[in-house]
C-alpha cells in the first residue's frame, strides 16, 4: 500500500523530535517507558529493551529514539495514531525540572520549536481541509446542477413528444385540454407557481367561469386562457377573457391560441392595455420554446414588457415567421 506524504512527519519535525525526547527523560529506561506510553509496540522496543538489560553501556537514548521514530515514520498512516500521541506528549510537556540540568533550557527551546512547527502544520492542514471541503461542495453543486439540467432536458423532450401527439389528435376538446395540461407542465418545469384549471360555481353548483390556469411570476398573477380551434380567436371569446381579468384586482392576462387571433381581437386587447396588461401568444412560440428549451418565465416577462412599453399585445418573440 502506498502511503501519502501527508501522513508522514516532515524531516525537520522528525529531527526535532529525535533531539527533544531524549532530553525530556533522564534515564534510558524512562525513554522506553515514554515511548511505550505513547503506543509504540513492544516489537519496536524489544531490541532496545534487551540490549539495555544485557549491556546498558552500549545503549544510547538518542539512538533509541532515532531508531524507533524512524520506523514509525516509515510506517506512514499505519502509525499515524502513535505519532500523534508522541507529539501530544511532547507539546504538552511542562515540567522541565525533571530533565538533566544541562538539558533543561535546550529541551524547553526544542519543545517550543516543535509547537510552532505543529501549529504551522495544523494551520496548513486546516486550510487544506477547507480547500478540500470547498472543492467537494463545488463538485457536489456541479453534479446537482448537471442532474437538474439532465432532468430538465428529459422533461422538455417529453413535452415536445406530447405536443407532437396533440397535432394528431382529431377531437378538438381533447386537443385543447391536452394543450392546457402541457402548458401547465411547461410552467412547472421552470419553477413557475401555477394553479391548474378550475371552475367557479355559485351556491347551487352552477359554473359561471372556467379558468384554464393562473400563474404567478415576479409577484404578478396572470389569468391564462388556452384555445386550439380551427380558426383564429375572435372578439367574443377575447371579450370574455378581458372581463375575467378586469373583475380581479391587479390581475394580468395571457391568451394562447394555436390558430392565431383576428384583427378585432388584437385591437380590443390593445385598447385594454390602458387598464391592464394583457398578452397574446401563439402555439408556434410555445413550440419554439420547447425546441430551444428556453425559460418560459422569461418569455412571459418579455411579452409583458412589449405589451406595457410598446403597446403590443401580440408580439411574436423569437420567431422568424
Amino acid at each position: 500500500m502506498r502511503h501519502d506524504d501527508a501522513y508522514h512527519w516532515p524531516p525537520e519535525l522528525l529531527e526535532l523530535m529525535i533531539e527533544t525526547v531524549p532530553r525530556l527523560i533522564r534515564s534510558k529506561e524512562g525513554v522506553i517507558t515514554f515511548l511505550r506510553g505513547a503506543g509504540v509496540s513492544d516489537q519496536l522496543l524489544a531490541p532496545h529493551q534487551a540490549l539495555l538489560a544485557s549491556d546498558p553501556a552500549k545503549v544510547n537514548k538518542f539512538k533509541i529514539v532515532r531508531s524507533v521514530l524512524g520506523h514509525l515514520n516509515e510506517q506512514g498512516d499505519a502509525a499515524l495514531g502513535v505519532r500523534r500521541a508522541l507529539l501530544k506528549r511532547v507539546t504538552e510537556f511542562e515540567n522541565f525540572s525533571s530533565c538533566w540540568p544541562e538539558d533543561q533550557l535546550k529541551a524547553e527551546g526544542l519543545v517550543a520549536q516543535i509547537r510552532r512547527v505543529v501549529n504551522t502544520k495544523d494551520s496548513f492542514t486546516r486550510m487544506q481541509h477547507e480547500r478540500d471541503t470547498e472543492r467537494q461542495d463545488r463538485l457536489a453543486t456541479q453534479q446537482a446542477e448537471r442532474k437538474k439540467a439532465a432532468a430538465r432536458r428529459e422533461r422538455f423532450s417529453d413535452l415536445r413528444n406530447r405536443l407532437a401527439a396533440l397535432f394528431k389528435e382529431e377531437n378538438p376538446y381533447a386537443r385543447g385540454a391536452g394543450l392546457e395540461v402541457l402548458l401547465n407542465n411547461l410552467f412547472k418545469t421552470d419553477g413557475v407557481s401555477i394553479r391548474d384549471a378550475f371552475a367557479i360555481r355559485d351556491e347551487e353548483g352552477v359554473t359561471h367561469e372556467q379558468i384554464d390556469g393562473v400563474i404567478e411570476i415576479d409577484g404578478k398573477q396572470y389569468i391564462v386562457e388556452v384555445k386550439w380551434w380551427g380558426k383564429p380567436v375572435d372578439i367574443e371569446p377575447m371579450s370574455r377573457q378581458l372581463v375575467r381579468i378586469m373583475s380581479r384586482a391587479e390581475a394580468r392576462g395571457l391568451f394562447i391560441s394555436a390558430s392565431g387571433f383576428t384583427k378585432p381581437a388584437v385591437a380590443a386587447c390593445r385598447d385594454f392595455l390602458t387598464h391592464r396588461v394583457v398578452m397574446l401568444g401563439e402555439l408556434r412560440e410555445v413550440a419554439l420554446l420547447l425546441e430551444r428549451e428556453e425559460d418560459i418565465a422569461n418569455w412571459v416577462r418579455e411579452k409583458a414588457r412589449q405589451a406595457t412599453i410598446e403597446r403590443l399585445p401580440l408580439a411574436l418573440l423569437g420567431t422568424d415567421f
